[in-house]
């Protein structure tokens, strides 16, 4: 419905001070500085280009940040693992000292200085592997196994304080509930997810005591789903879903903050979603629709894809992905 706003706009007053809360395109004149001033607003987030990788895989583990971030391992083809890792400082990858083993894994970590790769498969044959391994900064070094061997499962928290939960045990293929927490020594198996499956979205950078878990394939439903639980340190809690089913997603965050992107939905997806501890809401794709991509965020203002699969394309690409922007800028006169 048109509002009286709509039809004559807003209006310009006089302040002592900027206004606290000013909607998007108000104007108003700072008496106290002597100066006009707007406040404008992107009201939707967007993604940019950012440096090929050298190495085009997917069902890699994934550390760090968007201007520090990590990729290791992975699959280059269908029946071809890699142990090669690569370091982003921003602009562009650069190859650093490969994992101990050539690996589909999965990975969390603070930045590119400090990782952990828990849990692994091979393809030839399929076989889930315990295999554990940290990273710091210069070369990866085998550390003691998960008590559940899987692949494809979420990770999150740092190389010292990580959660590992659900996951595919390959053979058979089952989608599991269990649940591990790293101390920076060693596993311990704590409460399963609500819901087992594999090929979910990640969040949780603060640690082993905070966990977000969205998506994943639910072998019960043989089909992906919506769930999203939260972990609060002793249990998970089935929260509000995403608004469209998916799995083999990247992303990252915090329980509170939180974006997912690109996945699989039936076919290959370049949706993003984000979650604002409560609830969550579509946003701007991706540029190309991919699956079993890469991907960090410290929130759902900040994040990094890269690499994935699509068709029969291992990517080599990275996108970067900036928020909704506001500021109040200053008019004046020429």
């Amino acid at each position: 419905m048109t509002t009286y706003k709509d039809i004559r706009g807003t209006h310009i007053k006089t302040v002592t001070s900027d206004p606290p809360a000013p909607v998007n395109g108000q104007m108003w004149y700072n008496s106290t500085t002597r100066v006009m001033k707007g406040f404008t607003e992107n009201p939707t987030g967007a993604w940019a280009s950012g440096g090929s990788m050298n190495t085009g895989r997917s069902h890699l583990g994934s550390a760090g940040t968007k201007s520090a971030a990590l990729a290791f391992g992975g699959a280059t083809s269908p029946s071809n693992e890699t142990a090669v890792c690569e370091s982003y400082n921003g602009s562009s990858w650069t190859e650093v000292a490969d994992l101990n083993r050539s690996k589909r894994t999965n990975g969390t970590g603070a930045s590119n200085t400090q990782a952990l790769a828990a849990g692994s498969y091979d393809s030839s044959p399929d076989t889930a592997f315990t295999d554990t391994e940290t990273w710091n900064g210069s070369s990866w070094t085998e550390v003691n196994n998960l008590n559940t061997a899987r692949g494809d499962l979420g990770i999150n928290g740092t190389y010292t304080s990580a959660l590992a939960y659900g996951g595919d045990e390959i053979s058979p293929p089952t989608g599991i509930a269990i649940c591990e927490s790293w101390n920076g020594t060693s596993w311990t198996e704590v409460a399963d997810l609500n819901v087992g499956g594999r090929n979910m979205g990640a969040s949780g950078n603060a640690g082993n005591t905070v966990g977000l878990c969205a998506g994943r394939y639910s072998p019960a439903a043989s089909s992906a789903v919506a769930n999203t639980e939260t972990w609060n340190g002793s249990a998970w809690t089935e929260v509000n879903d995403l608004n469209t089913a998916k799995r083999k997603m990247g992303g990252g965050g915090t329980p509170s903050s939180s974006i997912v992107f690109g996945g699989n939905t039936g076919t290959y997806s370049a949706q993003t979603e984000t979650w604002n501890g409560t609830s969550w809401s579509e946003t701007t794709d991706l540029s190309t629709a991919r699956q079993s991509l890469g991907g960090r965020a410290a929130s759902n203002e900040s994040a990094i894809a890269f690499a994935g699969y699509q068709g029969t394309a291992w990517q080599t690409i990275t996108e970067e992905w900036t928020a909704p922007v506001t500021s109040t800028v200053t008019f004046t006169a020429s």
